[in-house]
């Protein structure tokens, strides 16, 4: 299965967050257009993306999805 693939459509840093999350602060979030149709919000690993960054899924975490920057 290839990873799922798209361009940052907004995104955002959290540095307050929800007591299951306070050790992670300041982590970045955004809301991802799928190359394949679609819309998902999932967190960011790595480099920080900006709006039209292209990503890509690279794993799942309870549920979320985890997005890391393509060169």
């Amino acid at each position: 299965m290839n990873p799922a693939t798209g361009t940052v459509y907004t995104e955002t840093v959290i540095y307050s967050a929800p007591e299951a999350f306070v050790n992670d602060v300041p982590y970045q979030t955004a809301i991802v257009s799928l190359d394949g149709g679609g819309w998902v919000t999932g967190r960011v690993l790595g480099e920080r993306v900006s709006i039209d960054d292209r990503v890509e899924q690279v794993e799942t975490r309870d549920g979320v999805p985890y997005f890391r920057k393509i060169a």
